[in-house]
């Protein structure tokens, strides 16, 4: 035996065989490659009012969506004071709904939307209050049309 030389070792790559998922996301994947690129290339700015004039920045057309894409760009760049803190407060009330919300599908919307609207209505209040009520309006005027549509049914019986 020589002690500085080692025997050549055979060895063989063996691809594992794809599953039936890997293989629908593939298929996936190779179906929407069209609408992907379309997306990339900046085709959906230019048919939706925006011009993509470099690829980080994006140029709102005047004639096209100017007013809403300006005023939410404005608003941005100069937020009102604690306007971070207050949405960073609610978003964490919005992940704190999700992870409480293990189990049921039905938890996973109810407690997030809850603790997002409690955490919107303490630094809301008066706008929390006028959509308090316009949703009790409508609840009420769903409940009553409820109630004549079962007491309908139920007379027609």
């Amino acid at each position: 035996l020589s002690l500085y030389s080692s025997p050549a070792r055979e060895t063989k790559y063996v691809e594992n065989p794809k599953t039936e998922l890997e293989e629908g996301v593939s298929h996936l994947r190779h179906v929407m490659e069209p609408y992907t690129a379309w997306c990339q290339l900046g085709l959906w700015f230019v048919f939706s009012g925006l011009e993509l004039t470099d690829r980080s920045k994006v140029k709102v057309d005047s004639s096209l969506c100017s007013g809403f894409f300006s005023e939410g760009y404005e608003f941005l760049q100069k937020p009102p004071a604690g306007f971070y803190p207050r949405l960073g407060v609610i978003s964490f009330a919005g992940i704190i709904g999700l992870f409480l919300a293990r189990g049921s599908k039905i938890k996973k919307l109810v407690y997030p939307a809850a603790l997002m609207g409690i955490g919107t209505s303490m630094y809301y209040p008066q706008q929390a209050v006028a959509v308090a009520k316009v949703a009790g309006t409508q609840l009420y005027d769903w409940s009553l049309q409820g109630y004549i549509a079962v007491e309908s049914l139920w007379k027609d019986n």
